[in-house]
């Protein structure tokens, strides 16, 4: 059972007869972005680097990204000073209220496919909706690799067959 003060009552009442539904002072139509205050706008990159990060965090994802990119990346880390890139393999669309996210990933062998995709959807929305303010409407999952444990360069173990 709710109770109002008469103060709470006679706002409802005033919202009510005319036409409109009660809100927030802070917030003008329902998104944290827009306020009576100003504007708010997250651009495509910022949305792509804590897709990224909120991804990378999910055990059992090697690596982000198709080949070229994944070839690219790996030459970039070999450069001195120069850094990873946080949205490599990651692609998002933002509007002004909500975001489409879609991932490239390689996957560990042995991980659930299935598994992994919820964790990174999880971690994904969460990070996004939570940082931004944005409603994430889709996280799609593109696999395109499975990271075998002898993949790593390890292959002096294994002997040749000519000499």
């Amino acid at each position: 059972m709710s109770t109002h003060t008469g103060e709470q009552k006679s706002q409802q009442s005033q919202d009510t007869t005319s036409g409109t539904a009660p809100r927030s002072p802070a917030v003008s139509d329902g998104t944290q972005l827009d306020s009576t205050q100003g504007r708010t706008t997250v651009a495509d990159v910022v949305v792509s680097k804590i897709a990224g990060l909120a991804a990378h965090d999910v055990s059992g994802v090697h690596g982000f990204g198709g080949g070229a990119s994944r070839a690219w990346g790996a030459m970039r880390e070999r450069i001195p000073g120069a850094r990873s890139s946080t949205s490599q393999g990651v692609t998002v669309e933002v509007g002004e209220k909500q975001a489409a996210i879609d991932v490239v990933i390689v996957v560990e062998y042995g991980v659930s496919i299935v598994e992994l995709a919820r964790g990174i959807r999880r971690n994904v929305i969460s990070a996004v909706e939570q940082m931004t303010g944005l409603e994430v409407v889709e996280v799609n999952i593109d696999v395109t690799d499975l990271h075998l444990p002898d993949e790593d360069g390890n292959h002096s173990s294994q002997p040749t067959r000519v000499e």
